[in-house]
């Protein structure tokens, strides 16, 4: 199974008729993806919501969109992020319950609403999460969570990622192009096209294949992590500044990269050999984000779903200078 780069549609939150464009930009991209016209009222009545529930709780925040991969079609996420005093998730799960002025369906409602629903809430402030599928598509979610924004919302994004699943293996890549705009999306997307063919052939080779097809272009930073469950090791080889940590509920372990820059020049490549990862977080990221993160600070964070932490992180570590993509997969027994 592919599962190609799809970027993270950003809806500012700051005043009410913005919900209206909120409720119809998620029905378009539900009809989008083929969900009949109940379906995609589903996914409407989800942003409405979200939508509302971050004005009337926090006065301000986003609603995130994303297409997001099933085991068996694409489906809808929407995440509402807000940087509130945070609140009392079990009142807000109780249906009927209403912050002010919406519908008054509750929290409680969108989790049924959602085939996938999730949340953090602290001091901080609060992420809801929640994945709709199509009812024909029988779909298992599939614990992986992305973060992918291009600086200033720009059409071109410097950075990109790809997963690749199967028969119990995994193979991941995150890929950040020198700079930003068009010309390190051109590299990031040579990458990636590499890549897709060859995503289990040996570390060493593969990061080989990614400089020669970004020989052309004007390069940029790259990681590969493969999981293969039968053994629970990953091996992993970074050239540049991707940030790579394993996440397990009591520790933290970062993964080096060796300084250079992929399709242009580097001295060598190594790969580090990780064993009993799997039920591990593994978590790619872009310089796009700060690396002084620690998921002990959130408690809880790290047993909620990937695209939660993903957006926490995004949230809270985002530098506001350049592209930045974060990549949060479970490594669960099965990737299906």
């Amino acid at each position: 199974m592919n599962i190609p780069a799809s970027r993270t549609l950003v809806l500012p939150l700051d005043e009410a008729s913005q919900v209206g464009h909120a409720r119809r930009t998620a029905q378009r991209l539900a009809e989008q993806q083929g969900f009949d016209s109940e379906e995609a009222g589903r996914v409407a009545l989800l942003a409405t919501e979200l939508a509302s529930n971050v004005l009337k709780h926090a006065g301000q925040g986003a609603l995130h969109l994303r297409t997001v991969p099933g085991a068996s079609g694409l489906g809808i996420e929407l995440v509402a992020v807000d940087r509130a005093q945070g609140f009392d998730a079990q009142t807000c799960l109780a249906d009927g319950y209403s912050t002010g002025g919406t519908q008054g369906i509750g929290l409680g409602a969108v989790t049924r609403l959602a085939e996938v629903f999730d949340m953090h809430t602290d001091a901080r402030g609060s992420v809801i999460m929640a994945r709709v599928y199509r009812r024909d598509a029988k779909n298992r979610d599939l614990r992986i969570g992305v973060s992918h924004h291009a600086l200033h919302d720009d059409p071109a994004c410097g950075d990109t990622w790809h997963v690749k699943l199967t028969h119990g293996r995994l193979s991941a890549l995150l890929v950040d192009g020198l700079g930003h705009g068009t010309q390190a999306e051109e590299a990031a997307q040579s990458a990636a096209a590499a890549f897709a063919e060859h995503a289990f052939m040996d570390p060493l080779l593969l990061i080989e294949r990614l400089h020669l097809a970004m020989s052309s272009t004007r390069g940029g930073a790259v990681a590969i992590a493969q999981h293969d469950l039968r053994s629970g090791h990953m091996a992993f080889t970074g050239i540049g500044n991707i940030g790579a940590s394993l996440v397990a509920p009591t520790r933290m372990r970062g993964m080096p990269s060796l300084p250079g820059i992929v399709g242009g020049q580097y001295r060598k490549a190594q790969v580090f050999d990780y064993a009993d990862v799997t039920g591990n977080l593994l978590i790619l990221y872009s310089d796009g984000l700060q690396s002084r993160w620690n998921l002990q600070e959130y408690p809880g964070l790290v047993h909620r779903h990937p695209a939660v932490i993903a957006t926490v992180l995004h949230r809270d570590f985002c530098r506001g200078r350049d592209d930045v993509t974060v990549l949060v997969i479970d490594l669960e027994p099965d990737h299906g």
